[in-house]
């Protein structure tokens, strides 16, 4: 069982060598696998206008770029970091082909930037260390249609996250999903976060 059990591991490549670093009999070593590339990474930030976005969504990214200019809030980049490769491997690994069909594999997506702009999601995320608040700015699109809900497909919402008060190690943040107009509360949240002591064991 032992045996079978190693040939399983050697066969998907976690075995290359065995403890104490002899090779295995009538194995070649291989090269070894670099951990960077000599090529500068260019990466795109999504959480700027582009054509899927409504009128809402560029009328709110304006007046929170000029809140930006006094240095009071700051715009949060947003990238896509998972080349498409990469993603239908995940799918591919993630999906059972006995239990989806090929054809309904084909049209899996995964969030959040893998969908072609508007499809998906669009969103652009601000923040006030002085305030100590997070707004995203949120449209939803075609791809997210699921039940009926409150909250209509490619329309616009903010997500407003705010940091209400700290005791000693405990952080204290409520979260409402409301109408670009104010006047509709989607939802709202509460919650408390505790820091970890660094220097206490977590076992």
């Amino acid at each position: 069982m032992l045996r079978s059990f190693a040939a399983r591991l050697r066969t998907l490549g976690a075995l290359r060598w065995p403890p104490g670093g002899r090779r295995l009999p009538g194995r070649e070593p291989r090269p070894a696998l670099r951990s960077f590339s000599s090529e500068e990474a260019i990466l795109k930030d999504y959480s700027v206008p582009n054509p899927s976005w409504n009128k809402d969504l560029r009328l709110l990214f304006d007046q929170f770029m000029k809140k930006c200019e006094d240095g009071s809030w700051k715009r949060l980049p947003s990238y896509k970091r998972i080349p498409a490769e990469k993603i239908q491997d995940f799918k591919t690994h993630l999906l059972d082909p006995k239990l989806v069909k090929e054809e309904q594999m084909s049209q899996t997506q995964l969030f959040t930037r893998s969908f072609d702009d508007g499809l998906g999601f669009e969103y652009v995320m601000f923040y006030s260390d002085v305030e100590k608040r997070m707004v995203c700015l949120f449209q939803g699109g075609p791809y997210l249609e699921g039940p009926p809900g409150p909250i209509p497909l490619c329309s616009v919402v903010m997500i407003n996250s705010q940091l209400d008060k700290v005791e000693g190690r405990k952080f204290f943040v409520s979260c409402n999903v409301q109408s670009v107009d104010e006047q509709t509360l989607y939802s709202e949240a509460t919650s408390i976060f505790i820091k970890l002591n660094p220097a206490k064991s977590l076992t």
